[in-house]
């Protein structure tokens, strides 16, 4: 593998941070975290540019504090895509099987999907992800890979993700701008839950719940496929101006104080604990009790947890979730988020944080940092393989089967 080839970057650009992982694929397949840059996010709104200059700056930031750690120079980047544009139905596509003796191959396949993806969209509407869920061969559903079946006719159920065009091409712009080339899209819920779910719970049936500074991204996955995709307008960025406003603090200060004494549930907060708040024009800070600051959060995190439930509802798949609810993104650090979750959908809850990597691994243990580091495992994960990693016909045979998944998914 040539020296460039081994490294592979994520780039998270999100309403509140930009962030670039840099990621080292080894010869054994195994991945380390080598490089990691933040930088604050300016110009960018709910995943959408609002000021392309102020946008390349923070991109550009975040980029050389990656490059500078890992020692490596970044020319190519796996990109997030967000906000409320994002959105995603199911679809089906039917084919009858041509082959000799009725024995699907891997051009059925194709075709199948190609007939599941013909929608109308949209005018200013893009397609993002193809991605299959299972096929039904001649009546018999639930069937994983087709290929080498016999049958008279093939049925695919995809989940496909739409994205606005204009949206899209400007964040690429932005990319580009910072003097680098997006090699591939991904939508953040993907990215993340590439990084934080098992496959057991994507079996069983998960929701995962990734909460930006603008946006909270919802993803359910089912017999280990994804079923759903939504988009709730309000993040972790609300929390501070509600903050702001009432304790009548200036937005940074607000900023530190959710990160520093904030929690969602103010039945976890002492009533004698007190937090100095400092006040606007040049006034004296205030000494106040640390469940006033309580009291003004556990409505807007009550608020997304109820939006996210009316979604799952929505769908349908209320009853499906065996496995849970996963919370991931900036939003899910503040204390309380779990708690109050289980109290409002009374299912498992867990903090989601990236595994799966070495190298700096303790540096991005943290759910921030579950979209770039996702970001670099699907890049990871769907990239071709190296001829000389398996040996043996055995190895052949899973280096091919690897690369017919990476065309589908």
């Amino acid at each position: 593998m040539a020296r460039k080839e081994r490294y592979l970057v994520g780039l998270d650009v999100g309403t509140s941070n930009v962030c670039a992982v840099v990621g080292e694929v080894h010869d054994d397949r195994s991945l380390d975290i080598v490089g990691i840059g933040v930088a604050e996010s300016r110009g960018i709104k709910r995943g959408v540019v609002v000021n392309l200059e102020a946008a390349v700056e923070s991109i550009k930031k975040a980029i050389e504090e990656a490059e500078l750690m890992a020692g490596v120079e970044i020319d190519t980047v796996h990109l997030s895509l967000s906000g409320p544009h994002v959105k995603g139905f199911n679809s089906r596509g039917v084919v009858a099987v041509a082959g000799k003796n009725r024995e699907i191959t891997r051009d059925d396949v194709r075709r199948a999907i190609e007939a599941a993806k013909a929608v109308t969209l949209p005018a200013g509407r893009e397609i993002l992800h193809v991605l299959p869920q299972d096929f039904v061969v001649d009546e018999q559903d639930g069937i994983g890979a087709p290929v080498g079946m016999s049958g008279a006719r093939l049925e695919v159920n995809v989940h496909i993700v739409t994205g606005a065009t204009s949206s899209t091409q400007n964040i690429i712009a932005c990319v580009n701008r910072a003097g680098v080339t997006v090699v591939d899209t991904v939508i953040e819920q993907l990215a993340a839950a590439e990084s934080v779910l098992t496959q057991d719970e994507k079996d069983l049936g998960v929701a995962l719940v990734d909460i930006g500074g603008g946006t909270a991204s919802l993803a359910i996955f089912e017999r280990g496929s994804l079923w759903h995709t939504g988009v709730v307008v309000v993040g972790g960025d609300h929390f501070t101006s509600d903050i702001a406003v009432g304790l009548r603090t200036p937005m940074p200060d607000a900023e530190k104080l959710k990160r520093k004494n904030g929690c969602a549930l103010s039945s976890m907060v002492d009533e004698d604990e007190t937090i100095e708040v400092p006040s606007v024009g040049g006034r004296k800070p205030r000494l106040m009790a640390r469940r006033i600051l309580s009291e003004i959060l556990q409505p807007r995190a009550e608020e997304i947890f109820h939006l996210v439930w009316d979604e799952i509802r929505r769908a349908g798949y209320e009853k499906s979730l065996h496995s849970g609810i996963v919370l991931t993104g900036g939003g899910s650090i503040l204390e309380g988020m779990p708690e109050i979750a289980e109290q409002i959908f009374d299912l498992p809850i867990r903090r989601g944080c990236p595994s799966d990597v070495g190298g700096l691994s303790d540096h991005v243990n943290s759910p921030t940092f579950a979209t770039p580091v996702g970001l670099v495992l699907y890049a990871h994960r769907n990239r071709p393989p190296d001829p000389h990693t398996h040996g043996g016909a055995f190895g052949r045979i899973v280096d091919r089967l690897k690369v017919v998944f990476k065309e589908f998914f």
